[in-house]
């Protein structure tokens, strides 16, 4: 139980999970899913509809960065209640010379998830994955799940040990 909301074992629930997510959440123990409305999937939407502390969620935003002709992609998870530094470490870490917010088709293609719902859970593996080290300290974190009639929830610190994670300090700001 997570405020309002009931969970269950998230391998108990593969529908509730995005194809990609569904084939990586195996890899993080203890995982749980809870169903959602679909149109309070936005975190502060959700937050204030099922009674959660914005301190209990975290967003996964993509970024695209850019030097020349050569295009990186990044997913940068943090708390609901930061945003994610896309002009400054991000940028850097993706050594761009330009970041934004990726385009909302590309996302959603690339990464075989919703709009609304994208997770780090399943995410092209060419993708750099950074996790702000203020979401590891989280007990419960809730994420997406990859469609936005549900999310995901799982110890902070286990987004730090997803494959090829990097936690950077002060990453959400």
């Amino acid at each position: 139980m997570l405020g309002e909301l009931q969970t269950v074992a998230a391998a108990d629930r593969l529908d509730l999970l995005a194809a990609p997510v569904a084939a990586a959440i195996g890899g993080i123990p203890g995982s749980q899913v809870v169903e959602i409305d679909p149109a309070l999937a936005d975190t502060a939407t959700l937050c204030a509809a099922y009674d959660l502390p914005l301190d209990t969620a975290a967003n996964c935003v993509v970024v695209t960065g850019r030097r020349g002709a050569v295009e990186r992609h990044a997913a940068c998870v943090v708390l609901a209640t930061t945003r994610a530094d896309v002009n400054g470490l991000v940028r850097r870490r993706l050594d761009a010379r330009k970041a934004s917010f990726a385009n909302v088709d590309f996302a959603v293609s690339a990464s075989g998830m919703e709009y609304g719902g994208i997770t780090p859970i399943g995410l092209p593996d060419d993708w750099l994955l950074l996790v702000d080290a203020a979401v590891l300290a989280t007990p419960l974190v809730l994420i997406g799940s990859g469609l936005r009639r549900s999310k995901i929830v799982v110890p902070g610190a286990a987004l730090g040990r997803l494959p090829d994670a990097e936690v950077v300090d002060g990453l959400g700001h």
